[in-house]
Formats: C-alpha cells, sequence, structure tokens
C-alpha cells in the first residue's frame, strides 16, 4: 500500500463481502438493480408516496412538480439549533470517483483505463497525485479558497453491489446494530424540539431512507409548487385551510397534529412563493435538476427558517457503457452540470456558506478498469467531495491505497474510509452534535478536515 503525501486518514481499510464479476462485460451483471438499457434516476428508492407521507396520515398530501430525476428533500426544526445546515448531495446510480477526482499521478490508472483515462494534461491538478475532471473547473476557484475539499477511496464495511441494498445501508449507517431508522433522523432527534416543517412529505418525491424514523420531515418537490393536492389556485387552497381547520377541530392530537404541521408548513411557504426569487451575487444555476434543486435549497436557507439538514438527489450515474471522453459524452454533461450548480449554490448563499456543509455521497464507485463497452461496472471505493465555509479544504483527505493490482479490493478500488467517518466529523464540528448514537459503532478516528464551528 502507498499513502498520499495530503493524507490525514488513520481510518481502518474496508472489507468486501460480495463476489467477483468480469470487468470486461459491459453489461450489468445478475442482481445488479439497473436492468440494461434503462437510466437509473433518483426515483430509485421503493418508499412510496404514501408511506413518505406516513407522518402526515391521510393527509399527506403536500406537493410539488419538478422534473423527476432530482428531488429535494428538507428537515426543518425549531430555533434552539445553532449548528450548520447538513446538505446530503446523493449521486444515485454509483458515481464515477476516478474521473471525477482522477488519480493521474498513478500510473496503473491509465492502464486500465486506455479509452476514458482523463488526460493528465487535461485534469485540473489538485496535488502531486489528483486531478479534477475539467468538467469541474467552475469548483477549482472554491477549492483554491479553502471551501472545498475531497476524501478518497471512501466505502461501505460491507459493500455489494446491488444498488437498493448498497443505499438502504448507506441511508440506514449503522452496520452491526439493530437500528432501523435512517442516520438523518437520528441526527434531527438529537438537534432539540422540531417544528412543522418537520412534519411534512412532498408530491411524488420520495423521503429519503436517511429519514426514516419517528422524527418528522418534509420533501418538497419545488418552492414554488408546494401547495394542497388537489388546490391548484390560491382561492382552492383557501377552502381546503377552511375546510381542514373546521374538520380538525376537537379532534384528538394524534388526529390534528398532522393537519395542523400540514397547514403550518403551507403557511411558512407562502410568503416565499409570493417574494419570488433572485439569486445573490450574480449566480446563475445551469438549467437542469441539479441546479433547480439547489437553487430551492439556498432560497430555504436564506429564509431561515429553520432548515437543519438537507438531502438532494441527483440520478443518472450509472455508465456501463459509453461514459465518454473528458471533454465530451455522458460523464462530461453530468459532472458540468454538477459542477456550474455546485459552484452558483456556493456563490449564491456568499457568507451564509458559513453554516452549510455539503457532502457527496453515492452508494458505491465504479471499477478501475473500463469494460468492452466504453463503461464501467459497479465498484467499491469512491470519492466524496466536501464544501462549506467550515472545511479545511483545498486537499485530498484519505489514506490513498493505489491501483496496482496487487493493491486492488477484488478489482475495484479499496475503500480505506469509512464514509460515516466523513459525517461523524461535520455532525460533531460543524452541527455540534454527538456522533455515537447517530453511527453506533464507528471507529474513534477522524480526518482533521472540519474547523469547529465558532
Amino acid at each position: 500500500m502507498t499513502t498520499h503525501p495530503a493524507t490525514a486518514s488513520t481510518a481502518p481499510s474496508l472489507t468486501r463481502s460480495v463476489a467477483h464479476y468480469p470487468a470486461e462485460s459491459g453489461v450489468p451483471p445478475e442482481g445488479c438493480g439497473c436492468p440494461q438499457g434503462q437510466v437509473l434516476t433518483s426515483q430509485v428508492s421503493r418508499r412510496t408516496l404514501l408511506a413518505g407521507a406516513s407522518a402526515l396520515g391521510a393527509l399527506g398530501a403536500v406537493i410539488g412538480t419538478a422534473g423527476p430525476s432530482a428531488a429535494t428533500q428538507l428537515a426543518f426544526a425549531g430555533t434552539a439549533y445553532t449548528g450548520d445546515t447538513i446538505v446530503i448531495l446523493s449521486l444515485r446510480g454509483g458515481f464515477d470517483g476516478l474521473s471525477a477526482v482522477a488519480p493521474v499521478g498513478d500510473p496503473a490508472y491509465f492502464a486500465a483505463r486506455p479509452a476514458i483515462a482523463i488526460p493528465a494534461s487535461r485534469a485540473i491538478t489538485l496535488d502531486s497525485m489528483f486531478g479534477l475532471h475539467p468538467a469541474l473547473a467552475p469548483l477549482k476557484p472554491i477549492w483554491d479558497a479553502g471551501g472545498l475539499a475531497a476524501v478518497h477511496a471512501v466505502g461501505q464495511v460491507n459493500p455489494t453491489r446491488s444498488h437498493f441494498e448498497a443505499m438502504a445501508t448507506m441511508e440506514n449507517a449503522a452496520p452491526g446494530s439493530t437500528l432501523r431508522t435512517g442516520w438523518l433522523d437520528r441526527m434531527i432527534g438529537l438537534s432539540g424540539p422540531v417544528s412543522t416543517f418537520a412534519s411534512a412529505s412532498v408530491g411524488s418525491a420520495t423521503t429519503p431512507q436517511s429519514m426514516i424514523g419517528p422524527n418528522p420531515e418534509v420533501a418538497i418537490r419545488t418552492v414554488d409548487s408546494f401547495s394542497l393536492s388537489g388546490a391548484s389556485t390560491p382561492d382552492e387552497q383557501t377552502r381546503w385551510t377552511t375546510a381542514l381547520n373546521a374538520l380538525y377541530a376537537g379532534a384528538p392530537a394524534a388526529l390534528a397534529a398532522p393537519a395542523k404541521a400540514t397547514l403550518g408548513a403551507l403557511s411558512t411557504m407562502s410568503p416565499l412563493k409570493a417574494a419570488g426569487y433572485t439569486p445573490a451575487n450574480g449566480a446563475a444555476y445551469p438549467k437542469g435538476a441539479v441546479g433547480d434543486a439547489l437553487r430551492d435549497l439556498a432560497r430555504l436557507i436564506k429564509a431561515r427558517i429553520g432548515l437543519r439538514a438537507a438531502t438532494v438527489d441527483v440520478g443518472n450515474w450509472d455508465m456501463h457503457s459509453g461514459l465518454g471522453s473528458s471533454d465530451s459524452g455522458w460523464m462530461f454533461r453530468q459532472l458540468t452540470e454538477l459542477g456550474q450548480a455546485l459552484a452558483a449554490f456556493n456563490q449564491d448563499l456568499g457568507a451564509q456558506m458559513s453554516d452549510v456543509t455539503l457532502v457527496t455521497l453515492s452508494e458505491f464507485g465504479r471499477r478501475v478498469a473500463q469494460n468492452g463497452s466504453g463503461g464501467l461496472d459497479h465498484g467499491h471505493g469512491n470519492v466524496s467531495l466536501v464544501m462549506g465555509g467550515g472545511v479545511r479544504g483545498g486537499q485530498v483527505y484519505g489514506r490513498w491505497p493505489g491501483l496496482a493490482a496487487a493493491n486492488l479490493d477484488n478489482g475495484d478500488l479499496a475503500g480505506t474510509t469509512d464514509y460515516r467517518t466523513i459525517l461523524a466529523e461535520a455532525l460533531e464540528k460543524r452541527a455540534q452534535l454527538s456522533s455515537s448514537t447517530v453511527f453506533p459503532l464507528l471507529a474513534a478516528d477522524r480526518l482533521g478536515m472540519f474547523a469547529a464551528k465558532a
């Protein structure tokens, strides 16, 4: 094993317990959870609208109408919380971290990917080992300013190449325990009393499994379309509100609370919708799902309505074939939108970014070697990007195991940093919460990538 000189991790290597399959086939393996010829989008969760709206009972009907490939789920809470807003940007489908933050200083990288590797001459230099994909160029100024870092060779303790199993395990984040709640729900449970906005589920957007549990959450398609189902006009909404208030007047608290929560959420959102929104500081979000979602997220953060945690899901990363080159193709298009959206989010929030921590996660990485279809099959180790005012940025964290054959984990980049290590440090340093009950049985090692919140 080799150690990347910029690393600061002492986290133990992660282990694998899945069967090998050929990397050359270009065909998703049996049971991989991604039907051949179909694009895996953010709507991969098996949870239904009804399940996601359970906190609202029969009134789980606050909806929006954003496009199908991104959904913003937001957990709101009361005013006692003084930590950062923790944002999880989930790159659904198996993000290829070796393309995004390419190990151009490792000769084995180019040998394994003769047609799709990022040329060292085109990579944006981060340090002696790593280069940023050229499509992510908008992020380099944030990196240089110390507001963006990366953690490489990130993985799960017991990885699997099944999308659904890997996502479920990642969002539960409690391997080896009996906990069945999601880790964000456990975080919200530690953060103090919650307000009405923690109680809603929105439209056809599915609540992520990380928010499963007793604490309320709201999922929003878009701010502007946030409304009561069946009430598309202000007049209809007024009539519905009057009717629901009358219907639940005097009802037992168990029945009345969901209705009151829904109506309270609508009341909170109405002035935001009426005011409209123009991004600050000249920020320009790209058109598309991730740009739209992050634009709305910035809008909600700036409204100071008690947002403590948010997830944004972005799909279409399951590139078994036709990944493309460093200047065109599927990966280039995806990363172009992602980079522009993240840069706009950072610019839009400006000084308020000091109270935000954003972490990108994906259920697994891709295999080191390209397959026969110019793509990449499901793998293990990955990269996480971390952005925010409290990030000690401008460097790549984690122990780099190298891509020589003897260092691979069954043909994959080995996972040397448990993804929960990043999240635990974010909770401890930026959310000012204990991580032990959120991530039970997690080792105490940390990367040292966050400054303590003042």
